[in-house]
């Protein structure tokens, strides 16, 4: 099989082509040549810039794939991009989507009104009706909706696609940086850390890089996935209180953790999201029908994502003594 994979070079992108390519199938990977990436040998790569997925049209259908495997879909016009070069070429499409597609994190986040959404939620919860959740918020968002993005996928007879909603990913690599909010107060010796109290009983979805690239990997060469939307997460949805523990005993921090209410915390340790709104979703579509499965623990997840960030660590301004003085009288109000 010739698989395609758009934006293979950050982060679960080279996982998905190594395991591509450990299959035995064809890859090429379509990128702009501006990320350095550690590629299997045999892999081809083809330059070009996805905003303008036309340019690179002849060398993308000499390829002749298969399938394409996109992870940087963003609008539904990076869809239509696709589907002007690669329809009646490639067969399927599997479209990288997120866990931001639901109406839950719409409520989450306080752009959608009413109740929140019964969790864990399965593939036919309600999806967002608020467009473009990022316009105005983060720069170079404005057309983000995966909504769109997942409505011109699934509805383009052309080409099969299998649409992947996956959860906040961490790992080594993670240009978001998940487990440090954590794990530099950790490093540095903060003996407690403070918790908003609804912030640490709120469940999300989360998944390692490398066992999140193997769903992704699974869909695309399994045909049963046609047409089909799954959820990909761990199988057992976690409190930031778990989160957070789960970094200390992987950072080896023999610290604490205060809860309080937000009421007597500071702005910046404040929730700033509507915790009554869970976002744990349930994965068992996939586990199910493909058989999909981690290959990567839990606790070694967090080991090698802790173990990157300190080999890696970001320019950054140094720590804010006004702000450890802050918690530290928090905290001796508490002892008094």
């Amino acid at each position: 099989m010739r698989a395609l994979v758009i934006g293979g070079t950050a982060f679960m992108g080279p996982h998905v082509v190594r395991g591509l390519a450990a299959l035995g199938h064809e890859v090429a990977v379509f990128h702009r040549g501006k990320t350095p990436a550690d590629l299997p040998s045999g892999a081809r790569e083809i330059l070009g810039d996805r905003r303008a997925i036309g340019e690179s049209a002849p060398a993308l259908r000499a390829f002749r794939p298969d399938v394409v495997v996109d992870m940087v879909l963003l609008s539904e016009d990076d869809v239509r991009g696709v589907h002007s070069v690669l329809g009646g070429v490639a067969g399927r499409l599997v479209a990288v989507s997120s866990v931001d597609a639901y109406r839950a994190y719409g409520v989450l986040i306080g752009v959608e009104g009413g109740e929140p959404e019964p969790a864990p939620l399965r593939e036919e919860a309600p999806l967002r009706a608020c467009r473009y959740p990022f316009r105005g918020k983060v720069p170079g968002m404005d057309l983000y909706d995966k909504v769109l993005v997942e409505r011109a996928a699934l509805g383009f007879a052309e080409m099969s696609a299998t649409v992947l909603r996956l959860p906040m990913v961490h790992g080594p690599g993670d240009r978001q940086r998940r487990v440090r909010e954590f794990l530099a107060p950790m490093d540095r010796g903060r003996k407690a850390i403070l918790l908003d109290a609804a912030a640490a009983a709120w469940e999300g979805c989360r998944g390692y890089v490398e066992n999140v690239a193997a769903a992704i990997v699974l869909a695309a060469v399994d045909a049963r996935a046609a047409g089909r939307v799954y959820n990909v997460a761990e199988p057992v949805s976690r409190s930031q209180r778990e989160w957070v523990a789960g970094i200390a005993a992987a950072a080896g921090w023999g610290g604490r953790t205060v809860e309080l209410p937000a009421a007597r915390l500071p702005e910046r340790l404040r929730a700033g999201m509507n915790t009554a709104q869970s976002l744990a979703v349930d994965s068992s579509a996939i586990r199910r029908e493909l058989g999909y499965r981690e290959e990567v623990a839990w606790d070694e997840g967090l080991r090698r994502t802790v173990a990157w960030e300190r080999a890696h660590p970001p320019a950054a301004p140094p720590p804010d003594s006004e702000a450890d003085a802050e918690e530290d009288a928090i905290l001796a109000g508490l002892a008094s």
